[in-house]
């Protein structure tokens, strides 16, 4: 079994970041990774439903596996613990066997925390300063490039972490 992760501080409470993978707008912002767009269908984000994906290449130089330049993928939220955890079974429709097949993708969401640098030397008094989202997919299809997969999973939290960084500029 092939497991793929990624993962990345983010400058947001996990109820901030968790609130990404629950509003159809948001989740089509950040989820396509860099050179494409995605249209969501049929969303019902919450545990029992899902949503349907098709990503379309900005480019027509990468072949798409769905058509000629898009993927797709149907997705069932299999759980989601708010705001720790999300898992969702994601269905590629592909008539090669190498892309077809059911992915298992598990988001979990950790505040972190630093010591306060107001408080005295070994206090323990901490403040919360982020997020951080720890993604793992698996049972990846063998089809998919494991590099251009990592990438693409890192692609996608970068722009995740580029939702909430106009606060911080």
């Amino acid at each position: 079994m092939r497991v793929d992760s990624a993962h990345r501080h983010i400058a947001a409470l996990p109820e901030e970041v968790f609130r990404a993978f629950q509003e159809p707008q948001l989740l089509a912002a950040w989820l396509p990774p860099e050179g494409m767009h995605a249209h969501l269908e049929h969303f019902d984000l919450r545990a029992g439903g899902g949503f349907s994906t098709v990503l379309t290449y900005e480019t027509h130089d990468a072949p798409g596996k769905y058509s000629a330049h898009s993927d797709a993928a149907d997705t069932k939220i299999v759980s989601m613990e708010p705001p720790r955890r999300v898992v969702w079974a994601v269905q590629f429709p592909s008539e090669d066997p190498a892309f077809a097949g059911t992915m298992f993708m598990e988001w979990t969401f950790e505040s972190v925390m630093s010591a306060d640098p107001d408080q005295t030397p070994g206090s323990q008094v901490h403040a919360e300063v982020g997020t951080e989202v720890t993604v793992q997919a698996k049972d990846v299809p063998h089809g998919i490039d494991p590099g251009e997969h990592a990438a693409g999973l890192a692609s996608s939290l970068a722009k995740l972490a580029a939702l909430f960084e106009h606060r911080h500029a």
